[in-house]
């Protein structure tokens, strides 16, 4: 092979691994923005590259075995993977999370429900978050009310593992068990300042509209309610937040704008006040707080 043959074929493979490529390989399943943004955060996270970097023409500079990782990466998002998976890493309240398919991706109306739970902070000891996942809620409650217990449950052991694993790489102190909220028989021996949780609440029959990468990658456990009763963890929670909550005590959840009214109906009937809605940064009622009288 001549000298002129493999400059060729390096200069089209340096051409093939360009930022602009990239991204446009990314553009039958993303628009633009996002294709750019999703590979600026994977250059960034896995390679140490940053914007300016790229703008410099470092790309160029990966070495062989980076190259090859790169290009494994990059079919596995052509595929629908989330960028989150892929480089394990998800952002959450100025946090790097560790994030694995067995556990939901933090989301930002996620976050929100934490601001939601501080803003409302009164002299919280004792802090339950059900359904904990990656741990995002809990390890942020305690991080940034250090003075609060706060406890985690999980029906999943891969949740639990990547939440402990989340929690000592973070430095939070949370005791996390294994509990389903569904089971009738759990006790009510225990009582709390505050419970918060973004339980399951998706209507089977709102899968049409869902992005495939969601559907086909993040734990369906996490994610579906019964299509029969779409509100039972909401319910089951509520039951037991009323015997477990100390007089005063908060109930906070992250709901489904199509079941928001049924889940505050519910909660009126076992005589919670102060029920209040609030919307998330796009107007969809995504939040509510209940307190024990």
């Amino acid at each position: 092979m001549t000298l002129l043959v493999i400059s060729i074929k390096m200069y089209i493979f340096a051409g093939a691994m360009s930022y602009e490529a990239l991204w446009h390989r990314l553009t039958p399943i993303y628009d633009a923005g996002e294709a750019k943004a999703i590979v600026r955060w994977l250059l960034d996270v896995r390679f140490g590259l940053s914007m300016a970097d790229i703008l410099c023409d470092k790309m160029k500079e990966l070495s062989k075995e980076d190259q090859k990782a790169l290009e494994r990466m990059m079919q596995r998002l052509e595929s629908g993977e989330p960028i989150q998976y892929i480089s394990g890493v998800a952002d959450f309240f100025g946090r790097s999370f560790h994030v694995a398919p067995g556990v939901l991706i933090p989301r930002p109306e996620t976050a929100e429900l934490c601001e939601y739970v501080l803003s409302c902070r009164k002299s919280e000891k004792k802090i339950l978050d059900i359904g904990t996942g990656s741990g995002c809620i809990a390890i942020t409650l305690a991080l940034e009310i250090p003075e609060a217990k706060v406890t985690a449950w999980d029906i999943s052991d891969d949740a639990l593992l990547i939440a402990q694993e989340n929690a000592k790489a973070l430095g939070a102190n949370i005791a996390f068990e294994k509990r389903d909220i569904l089971d009738t028989s759990l006790s009510t021996s225990q009582t709390w300042d505050v419970i918060v949780s973004n339980p399951p609440y998706i209507k089977p029959k709102e899968r049409n509209g869902m992005e495939k990468n969601v559907l086909d990658y993040e734990p369906h456990l996490a994610l579906f309610a019964p299509e029969q009763n779409p509100i039972i963890f909401y319910q089951r929670i509520g039951d037991y937040a009323w015997q477990s909550l100390n007089h005063g005590g908060q109930l906070f959840f992250e709901l489904n704008p199509l079941t928001a009214d049924d889940v505050e109906s519910y909660l009126s009937n076992l005589r919670f006040s102060d029920i209040e809605i609030r919307q998330d940064q796009f107007g969809k009622q995504r939040f509510l707080k209940a307190k024990k009288i």
